[in-house]
Formats: C-alpha cells, structure tokens, sequence
C-alpha cells in the first residue's frame, strides 16, 4: 500500500522523467505484430529496475466483430507483493499471444486494448497505476502477414511505447482520440480512487462535459468530487468554459456497501479539442479499478464525510454554454454545521446532562441503593461526607475510564460512541451477572465483607469507602444506555476537541451525576433531612433488590434481541450456576478452604456460557409495520421524491429510546400525523454494531442513540430533534411548510 501512496504524490513526475523514474511508455515499451491470422504478438522490453505484473495483462475491446481469446503469456517469476499478495512478475522482456477471432471475414481492421501494471523496485520504489495502450492493425497489416513470402518477423511492427511523438505543432494531423487523451484510474484507499486525463501538447479537456460512473450491479457509489482549478478558456463551440491542459487527476470518494476487495467498472464520458483544430465526439472509456479490501471502520469514516454525485452536464457535441463546475452543483450535505459550544458552554452542557441522568429510569435502582449508605451515616457529618466522596471518585474514575477510551479509539479511527460497550453481547452477558449479584447481595443472599470479619479489623474498615466507590462504578455503568439533555451536544463538543478539553467534558459528565450526593455530604441542612437508620432499612435493602433483577431481565431481553433465544439460554444457565455459587458462599464461611474452592469453581463454571455467547450470529432486527428499516439509499430516493422521512435511529439496549417510543412515536397520535401528511417513519436499529448507521450519527454530530432527524424533501438538510421528546415537540417538526 505504501508503494501505491508513493505513486500518487509521483504521478506528476513520471510523466517528466524526473527523479530518476521513466515515463510509463518508456519502462514498459510495447511492440505487436500480427503473426498470422487470429494470434497477434506482443512483445515488451522492460527498462532495468523495473517489472511487470502477469496478473494485471488485460485485453478488452469494443469492436463488436472482433473476439478476443485468452491471452497466452509465460510463467513469470514468483513474488510476495505488499497489495497483490502472490504474484507472478516479468523482468527484461516478455513475449506474448492474443488470439482472436473475426466475425465478419472482410474485417480490414482490428482493434483492442492491452492494459499493464508495474513498479520500480528500488529507491524511489514507486508503482505505476494501470497503463492502457490501444493495439490497432489495419489492411496493409493483413496483406502482409497473408504473403507466404515474407516472414512474420518482417511484419510491421509498432512501438507505442514512446517512440510515436505525443504532439506538437498546432498544425499538425490530429491524433487518435486514444493518444489524445488518455484516461486512467487506480484505487488510492479502499475508498478513493484517482483517476487521471493525460494529454500532449495543444489539446484540452472540457471540465463540464465530464461524467462519471460506475456499471450497473456494483454495490459502490461515487461521491462529489472536487475539481482543480482549470483554465478560463473562450471556446468557439461552448463559448466561456473551464478547460484542461497536459494533466488533470480527480479523486473521486467512494461509499461502500461491503468492505469485500472487488473490482469496479469506472466509466468516464469526456469531451475534448485541439487547439486551432477539431474537437472530438464525445469519448466514453472504461476502466476496471481494483478496489483492496475495506474495514468496517474505514467504511464507517468514508459514509460519515460523503456526499453523493450530483447530476453533471451532459456531455454532448451540441451541449449549450455552461460555466457550472460539478463541485458547484453538489447537494447540499445534511450534516449540521458543527457544534458552536465553546470550553466553558460544553463544560456546563456536560454537568446539566449529568444532574439530569440521576432521573432516568437506567439509574434510579442504582440511585436508590445508594441511599441506604446514606441513610446509614445518620446524623454523622463526617461519615455523610466520606459516603459521598468515595462515591464521586468512581463515578468520575468510571467517566475518565470511559473517555479515555472512547477518545483513544476514535482518534485510532474507531467509530464509536456514547454506549458503544452496550453493542458488546459479551458485555451486556456481564452486566446481567453483576445486577444479579447486587440484587442477591440485598436480598441477604451473601455479604461481601461481613464473611472477612476474622481476616481483621483493617480490611473490614474500607469496606464502607470500597462499597461506596463500587456504586459510583455501577452507577457509570447503567448510566451508559441512556442520553440526558445537553448531553449530546456536550459528548459532541468532547469528540472534536482536543485530549484534555475532551477529558474534561467527560468528568463534567460526572461531576453532574454525582452532585446529588456530594451537595448531601456537604451541605449539613440536607444531611439532616435524610430519614433516621433504623429496623426499616433491611426491608428497603431487600424492596431494592428488586429492580435490580428486572434490570438484570431487561439485559438479558437486549441479549436476545443481539444473539437470539440461544443466548438468553446460555446467559440464564450461567446466572443460575453464579446464583448457587453465591449462596454457597453465603452459607459456607465456615465449610474452610473446600468450600471456597468449591465457590470458586461454581464461578468459573458460571462464566463458561460466555465464551459461547459471543460466536453466535447477530440477529436480524424485525421492523414495525408502520416504519421501514433505514438504509442511506432509501433515504436518498424518498427525498429525491420530495417526502417527508422522519429517521428514528434506537437500539434495543438504550432505555431513553425505548421511553420515546413508547410515549410519542408508538402512539396512535404519531401514526395518524404521519399518515396525514404522507410521511415515512424511518428506523435504523444500533443495538448492534452497523457502519451504515454510525455514519449517519456522525454526521448529524451525534455521539450516540436516540437521535431523531425529520426530513421535508431532498434540498432540506434534516432537522435534528431533542433527546427526549414530546408530542408537541415531533408535531412541531412534521409541520407541512
């Protein structure tokens, strides 16, 4: 890959000669010759330092009578190649046949193209991107080759290779469209590809006369491309144009529906002149591009940023005066601009959303199971304060955590965001194990801490600022599947900052979470609020466990909507053998070393099914009735059809979205304003991991589900709604303009 990088910031100087490097026609210099009818020879001398891939000698043609075999060449040499893998390669020379076949008897002429790759092989090691040459023999060829005194060495013989001068004065004979204007194309990335117009002197490119495109059947798209300034040019045909002269290269952006290594059909459909001279028809070439294999994330990053082609000129040798450049004709991107908040405003964002997630439904088990500590302080200040710091310090230690390493990995190009841990079946298997073990510790189940009384007094005494420290843990973590107000924005500002200012934004996060309880700690009037320790408190402990396990039942519902039935089996066999170990534990403390180590191996049989659980197949989201599952060329097409799409992207695991749903977007209200207005409710499912559709968050900035996005026709950039909805809320946004 690295060779191949090397050639696109060389390309402009293999054309020169500079550095040492020879033009492509002069490293790989082609002779044919038509040795009898139906084989034609080819031959090329390949300059020192120099190969040639076997594997990249392709023959194409579009002379419709003419059939081409395929072509015969030796066994080359074999090579380990860094973007080909193993290869076949020719130094020095190499000979070659093509046989064909003619379809009309009295065709005078043949025609096809023999397309090459190579390198240079030392310093600078660079690789050629493909180089097509067009073959052509006509009717003295054949005359030739016919006289049985003449031998097939004396054949004509053409060089294409550099020998035939690539133009000149104005005044002389045009060249053949093939030599006046050379198109290639080559994969920079496994989402760019580069193509290139080459052509000699006193010949030029129209720009707006320039289409691109891709054949039928590939599951690719071409993104906008961004042309290079041209030259103003007073063109008798089409009057004020763009135009290009010697060279013009074009990244074209691609869009991926796979990551799979392929080849594409790139089309291009130009237009060109020579100065003072004729101007060609239009010319229509295609190239197959090679296309390396794509990660998801590489495909993830590509979505995020693209914008589809938009309709350019129509080449045609009566188009009409346009001055429109194609880059000037792009569709509006929906993407919003990027977030306005500043340090301080992201800062404040992030502590408001923290305050808020203390009311979310994912929280509040968690919330509440921390106030017995509390409760348990009682009029002691002192012991107040030490609850609430030791629990701040592991809801800001889990925030930093979880900063650090979603920011780490999105600047390794990861495409995550606020939740992505919750995408994880095996993540989401542990957590129904951990809410298990919580809800079982409050039923009296077992008692960590209580059964080490004997180890000594020491251990025993951080056993208040370790339980404390672990529910602020907890609590971060059953935080994750749900998004507060001002969150996204904050998250978002978090993302595009830098390391520290992002850091900062995730333990403003929190800070906010946690200030319920340090405000508690510190404020003594609050304090003395709080209800006496008492008898009351066991029956509390144990009402609490209680939604720990419906919270342990609904992980193990977003399991199955991730793995399907097997893995709710799985994750239920292993909670049940964890639930027994436990209980052993708990009645045990004196069985001695036997019955710990019989604790011991229950746990590790516990976490067994896990290893299962995470080989399963992800499952297929069913869609409702009244939506459509979302997909970007769906999307694409009811806009350019002028409709009216609200996007609704959730996952399984996020409980704001589901709350949504469940209050606004699943009522009969929301379905017959869709319905009045001819709307389509669009949804994407992220309870899994989908690049299509982190894409999409990405590019309306968002860091994470639920995002909601109403579109009102294909000029219209989408218009993002709150976190947490209402009916007037979504009413306001299907307004008909």
């Amino acid at each position: 890959m690295i060779r191949f990088l090397l050639a696109l910031l060389l390309l402009p100087s293999l054309a020169h000669a500079q550095d040492g490097l020879l033009p492509v026609d002069e490293a790989y210099r082609l002779k044919y010759e038509l040795v009898e009818p139906g084989k034609v020879a080819l031959h090329w001398d390949i300059a020192k330092d120099y190969y040639l891939y076997k594997g990249r000698i392709k023959l194409k043609t579009d002379q419709a009578s003419l059939n081409l075999g395929a072509i015969e060449l030796p066994a080359g040499k074999a090579k380990h190649d860094e973007f080909f893998g193993d290869v076949e390669i020719y130094h020095d020379s190499v000979d070659a046949v093509v046989p064909y076949t003619l379809d009309d008897p009295s065709t005078d002429r043949i025609a096809f193209v023999v397309s090459v790759q190579g390198c240079h092989e030392v310093e600078p090691l660079i690789c050629y991107p493909p180089h097509p040459v067009t073959v052509t023999l006509d009717g003295a060829a054949f005359a030739q080759t016919a006289s049985s005194s003449l031998p097939a060495s004396s054949a004509p013989a053409f060089n294409l290779g550099g020998s035939q001068p690539l133009g000149g004065a104005i005044d002389e004979p045009a060249l053949p469209a093939e030599q006046a204007f050379r198109f290639e194309a080559i994969a920079t990335s496994p989402t760019e590809v580069l193509t290139r117009w080459t052509m000699p002197k006193g010949y030029y490119l129209y720009r707006d006369n320039t289409v691109l495109s891709i054949g039928t059947g590939a599951d690719v798209e071409l993104g906008q491309p961004t042309w290079p300034a041209g030259v103003d040019y007073v063109d008798e045909h089409f009057g004020s144009v763009v135009v290009y002269f010697d060279q013009v290269e074009l990244p074209l952006p691609l869009r991926r529906a796979n990551g799979a290594a392929q080849s594409i059909p790139l089309t291009a459909e130009f237009q060109g002149c020579k100065e003072n001279g004729i101007c060609y028809p239009v010319m229509q070439r295609t190239v197959e591009v090679d296309l390396p294999a794509a990660t998801t994330d590489q495909l993830a990053t590509a979505a995020a940023s693209f914008v589809p082609m938009s309709a350019s000129v129509a080449p045609a040798a009566t188009a009409t005066k346009s001055t429109t450049t194609a880059a000037d004709n792009a569709l509006r991107s929906t993407a919003p601009p990027p977030s306005r908040l500043g340090l301080l405003g992201a800062l404040l964002a992030a502590l408001l959303g923290g305050l808020i997630l203390n009311l979310m439904p994912c929280v509040l088990p968690v919330l509440s199971f921390k106030l017995i500590g509390l409760a348990e302080s009682g009029e002691s200040l002192k012991k107040a304060r030490s609850h609430a710091l030791w629990y701040s310090a592991g809801v800001l230690a889990s925030f930093a955590a979880i900063g650090l390493l979603v920011i780490g990995l999105r600047s390794a190009g990861q495409a995550l965001g606020w939740g992505f841990q919750l995408q994880q079946p095996l993540f989401v298997a542990l957590l129904v194990y951990l809410m298990l073990a919580v809800g079982l510790s409050l039923s009296g189940v077992f008692q960590i801490g209580g059964r080490l009384a004997g180890v000594g007094q020491g251990l025993a005494s951080r056993t208040g600022p370790a339980g404390d420290f672990f529910t602020g843990v907890l609590a971060c973590v059953v935080a994750s599947p749900c998004t507060a107000p001002f969150m996204g924005g904050a998250l978002a500002y978090a993302f595009a900052a830098s390391p520290i200012f992002a850091l900062l934004v995730f333990l403003a996060l929190g800070l906010g979470l946690a200030l319920p309880f340090l405000l508690i700690g510190f404020v003594p009037a609050l304090a003395r609020r709080l209800p006496k320790p008492g008898a009351w408190m066991d029956t509390f402990k144990q009402v609490l466990a209680f939604p720990m396990y419906l919270t342990a039942v609904w992980l193990v519902w977003v399991l199955g909507q991730q793995r399907g039935i097997d893995a709710v089996g799985l994750v239920l066999i292993g909670a049940v053998v964890m639930a027994l170990a436990l209980w052993w534990y708990g009645r045990g403390r004196d069985r001695g070393v036997g019955g710990h180590a019989l604790t011991a191996l229950l746990m590790i049989s516990a976490l067994a099914p896990l290893a299962y659980i995470n080989r399963l197949s992800a499952t297929t989201a069913v869609v409702a009735s009244d939506s459509i599952t979302y997909s970007r060329a769906a999307l694409d097409e009811l806009r350019s059809e002028g409709r009216t799409v609200f996007v609704n992207m959730t996952a399984d695991w996020c409980t704001t979205c589901k709350l949504n749903e469940r209050s606004v977007l699943g009522s009969d209200h929301f379905r017959n304003r869709m319905q009045q207005i001819k709307a389509v409710y669009m949804k994407g499912d992220w309870t899994n991991v989908d690049p299509e559709i982190t894409a999409f968050l990405e590019q309306h900035q968002a860091v994470g589900v639920p995002l909601y996005v109403v579109f009102k026709g294909k000029d219209d950039p989408g218009q993002v709604l709150p976190t947490l909805l209402t009916q007037a809320i979504v009413d306001a946004a299907l307004q008909v303009p």
